[in-house]
């Protein structure tokens, strides 16, 4: 068997198990972690905490800093025992994160540490077991006479969280992870981030959006990136693609635009089906390609727009914070493309260093390896992207 023989199939089965690990989430998609969101208002000198959180999460001892499907986690057993407890079960035992987080603090004003207590849990009922339940959790505390700021530390483990500030002009808006905390707040407002802060600071929640999260737009680049190895028809899909998701992202995140989810789910799902089967039946871009890819690229804008609407954006940075979410997409998506790329650099490269084969005979034989495993890797796209179809729309 030849050398390059042995390449393209270990190529091939490179990209057959790889699509084999984004389908396995795509059937546990409803384990997929999520940020916790959080509202803070001050009233007199009452602080009030309102947490839009996956508790069985946090109870069952996740580590949401390292995985993003509570499949994968070490303890996902427990977690799915929690998952299995009433709504009532869950929302008594809420509590019993409080003394930990009161202990790290989670909240500080002036220094001083802000003693939550449960106010009441809002757990949604009637929910399929194997989605997640995001709870409406209200903490509540008294902040020392005449205080001016706050900090809030998010616990290590705790993943994502969104800090919005409520209630004052200018209020604050910002994206943490675990181990982090916020700047001083200011609780009369005006500590609003700046533009460069509220820029810089939304990267990576649209870098995180496509790895490792978005696994259906990452589907969708791949798409793009099988149909051909010339660099030109990638740059017309690519362009088309960006400047429709920015189009619709833009609208959406203003509220101009909003299409259900259910709705734009299962089209995004069928985007991926197109592109793939063309890659197939073609092996160059059509006139008629990056028409198609600008009018999918408008559906996965509104996506993108869904994510931005969990989030929120800082009202005072509207635009830079779109702006760096956008960017963050893009630089996702660049990876993506260049991690494909690398692969394919790296089967040639072994093939050209092959005894039996000349380099010459590799660049000729280039195109047809190409051909192969576009051909399979997009099968098994069109195959993945189907069974999301059929998902979105019956279950």
């Amino acid at each position: 068997m030849s050398p390059l023989i042995t390449v393209l199939r270990k190529l091939t089965l490179l990209v057959l198990l790889s699509s084999l690990q984004v389908i396995t989430p795509a059937r546990g998609m409803a384990h997929e972690t999520q940020p916790t969101i959080a509202d803070m208002t001050v009233t007199g000198n009452q602080l009030e905490l309102v947490l839009q959180i996956n508790l069985e999460a946090f109870l069952g001892g996740i580590d949401l800093d390292e995985v993003q499907d509570t499949n994968d986690a070490e303890n996902a057993q427990e977690y799915d025992t929690l998952r299995a407890m009433s709504a009532q079960g869950i929302a008594t035992r809420a509590p019993d994160l409080l003394p930990g987080w009161n202990a790290l603090p989670l909240i500080s004003a002036d220094g001083t540490t802000v003693t939550l207590s449960s106010s009441s849990v809002e757990m949604p009922q009637g929910i399929d077991p194997e989605l997640a339940r995001i709870a409406v959790w209200i903490l509540r505390g008294a902040l020392p006479e005449g205080a001016r700021q706050v900090v809030v530390t998010w616990p290590e483990g705790g993943g994502p969280m969104v800090l919005r500030q409520q209630g004052v002009p200018e209020p604050f808006t910002g994206y943490m992870d675990g181990g982090q905390s916020s700047p001083e707040i200011d609780l009369r407002g005006g500590g609003a981030q700046s533009a460069g802060e509220a820029f810089v600071s939304y990267i990576p929640v649209g870098f995180d959006h496509i790895l490792p999260k978005g696994l259906d737009h990452i589907l969708f680049v791949l798409g793009l990136f099988f149909l051909s190895t010339r660099l030109r028809p990638l740059i017309w899909q690519v362009s088309a693609f960006t400047l429709a998701h920015t189009v619709t992202l833009a609208l959406g995140a203003l509220g101009w635009v909003n299409v259900p989810g259910s709705i734009v789910e299962p089209l995004i799902a069928a985007s991926i089906v197109y592109v793939a089967v063309e890659n197939i039946l073609s092996s160059g871009l059509s006139p008629w390609r990056p028409i198609v890819v600008f009018g999918f690229g408008l559906l996965h804008g509104l996506g993108f727009a869904s994510v931005l609407g969990e989030f929120g954006l800082p009202e005072g940075q509207f635009i830079p914070a779109l702006i760096g979410f956008n960017i963050g997409v893009e630089l996702g998506q660049l990876t993506v493309i260049a991690l494909a790329a690398g692969l394919l650099w790296l089967a040639l490269r072994a093939a050209m260093q092959s005894p039996l084969k000349g380099e010459e005979v590799v660049v000729r034989q280039e195109p047809v390896m190409f051909r192969a495993v576009s051909i399979t890797a997009s099968l098994l796209i069109a195959i993945i992207a189907i069974y999301w179809v059929i998902e979105r729309v019956f279950f």
